[in-house]
């Protein structure tokens, strides 16, 4: 059998699996669809009907969604900020600055960090799993 019996074999078959793809509704059309298929934004509370979303009260920062939220908090000195992750996947919270002031191990759904501030400034942290997850206390 030729080099050339070979290839257009190969095409015919190729060609044959495309039309019934095409014919089947399969994955080629979907591919070829300009429009974008609907994202569903998945979370933690979606994947446990009895979880309730965590509300951030005035010393609180929730890890949700891969963001911190609020993401800038003010505090006074002498507050203690809980940070609380919601998300379905680890994060941690760690300063920017060296030498790392906040340095949490990774949060586990529904663990929290803890850190009081005791003195004035804005403290910028950073999730180090995911580092564009970014966050600013400021302390006054």
């Amino acid at each position: 059998m030729s080099r050339t019996s070979i290839l257009i074999g190969g095409v015919g078959m190729a060609m044959t699996v495309v039309a019934a793809l095409v014919a089947g509704g399969g994955v080629l059309p979907r591919l070829l669809d300009p429009a974008p298929p609907a994202q569903a934004v998945v979370n933690h509370a979606m994947m446990d009907p009895a979880a309730k979303p965590v509300a951030a009260t005035g010393n609180e920062v929730v890890i949700d969604n891969f963001s911190f939220g609020p993401a800038m908090l003010t505090v006074a000195v002498g507050t203690k900020v809980v940070w609380t992750n919601d998300d379905a996947d680890p994060h941690t919270v760690t300063s920017e600055t060296d030498p790392k002031l906040l340095k949490s191990p990774a949060l586990d759904t529904g663990d929290s960090f803890t850190f009081t501030f005791d003195k004035p400034g804005t403290y910028r942290y950073f999730c180090s799993l995911h580092p564009h997850m970014q966050g600013i206390i400021v302390v006054q």
